[in-house]
């Protein structure tokens, strides 16, 4: 038995539609199981809607600002805003459209984001615009690279805070946004990997000026369409991209040919029409963490104490010519919520798993282990077991041929 065991198997009883106590699921990174706590959500928002009909959207809107006051209380951002959306892409695009990118056609950026951004940026970049990709895997040196490009003809820095593909931690964020702060440049943050997992006080860091990204499907157990992007509430930004949602409470006004108007709420880089079902589903999760006392902190030491055992469990079975190693080589302090294993066999090794229903999944040669805070150490020690086992089923076969 290790510490973290303890917290996961109180959590399991809550996890029964998952069945989380007889499966490996070590996809944490990317999709939880759900609780209970989601189906009955689900549950509620039916009886509601068939109730209140066209009226529900007053009820659909309470349950955002439960995830709202979650989202506020992680980040210690009492101020903030937090525009709810049914993906971060959307969210994306809209903040993007705020920008004088006639006038300031740059954007820096780094070469370790996730798709959603860089798909959109390397777009740009076909469309004409300077898109500077500065190398992410050393922190110290990308800080004083983005000070060097950082220009008149800058419109924003956007980067993660912890790297989709390896969970490194972008240790040298806070510098990085007093930096963009000084020069009155934005900085966009893409926090799909540290919401829930690391820390963050926006008011101790003096980053209440920023931008950030956040998905609920992976580390918040979410599921789909509950993405937020977080705001500053002095923001003074105008998205072109303009939905009615980001101005509900003047819909009864006359429609004119003056200036467009935002709500004094949270929904400024909103779109239009969504499924309030995701929100019920989350708000109800939202609940349940609260009610278990999963404060950050908490969930903070549970992911380093799984990542540091699995790490452990990995280099203790690894063997020679293995043909896999740590994508990751920083400390688990410096990590975010998964192990990282750089092997070219990585996308056969999943598939592999997969047909003995382990879940993990694989980007490129890394393929990534990710838990959950119901994960044992017992299903760690599985989940090793079945990896090395495999590797040297794929190790015997290349040797024979």
């Amino acid at each position: 038995m290790q510490e973290f065991d303890k917290l996961a198997l109180s959590l399991h009883p809550h996890y029964s539609h998952f069945n989380v106590t007889n499966r490996l699921l070590f996809t944490g990174h990317s999709h939880q199981a759900w609780p209970d706590a989601a189906f009955a959500g689900i549950l509620e928002y039916s009886k509601m809607v068939a109730e209140q009909v066209d009226k529900k959207w007053e009820f659909a809107f309470e349950k955002t600002e439960i995830l709202r006051e979650y989202l506020r209380n992680f980040y210690d951002d009492p101020s903030g805003k937090y525009c709810r959306e049914q993906n971060t892409h959307v969210l994306l695009v809209s903040w993007l459209s705020a920008l004088d990118l006639k006038n300031k056609p740059k954007i820096i950026t780094t070469t370790g984001e996730f798709h959603s951004m860089s798909r959109q940026l390397r777009s740009l970049q076909e469309a004409g615009l300077n898109i500077v990709f500065l190398p992410h895997q050393n922190d110290s040196a990308l800080l004083e690279a983005i000070k060097k490009e950082l220009d008149e003809k800058t419109s924003a820095v956007m980067l993660s805070r912890v790297y989709y593909q390896t969970a490194e931690i972008n240790t040298k964020l806070p510098e990085i946004a007093r930096v963009t702060k000084q020069a009155g440049i934005p900085l966009l943050v893409d926090d799909y990997h540290g919401t829930n997992v690391v820390p963050l006080s926006l008011q101790n860091e003096d980053m209440e000026h920023i931008y950030i990204l956040i998905g609920g499907y992976k580390y918040l157990q979410w599921g789909e369409a509950n993405c937020f992007l977080r705001y500053p509430a002095n923001c003074e930004l105008k998205p072109v991209i303009t939905g009615w949602f980001s101005a509900f409470q003047q819909l009864d006004k006359p429609k004119n040919n003056n200036t467009l108007y935002f709500d004094d709420g949270d929904q400024k880089f909103a779109t239009g029409t969504y499924d309030p079902i995701s929100q019920y589903r989350s708000a109800a999760v939202a609940q349940f963490f609260n009610s278990q006392g999963l404060t950050p902190d908490i969930l903070r030491h549970q992911y380093s104490s799984q990542l540091t055992y699995l790490r452990n469990l990995f280099d203790d079975a690894n063997f020679t010519d293995s043909a896999v190693e740590h994508a990751n080589q920083r400390p688990a302090e410096e990590s975010g919520g998964f192990m990282a294993l750089r092997t070219v066999y990585a996308r056969k090794l999943r598939s592999m798993l997969l047909d003995e229903h382990i879940f993990t999944d694989a980007r490129n040669e890394i393929i990534r282990i990710g838990p959950a805070p119901y994960t044992t150490s017992l299903q760690c020690q599985k989940m090793i077991k079945a990896l090395f086992k495999n590797l040297k089923i794929i190790s015997s076969n290349s040797h024979t041929v």
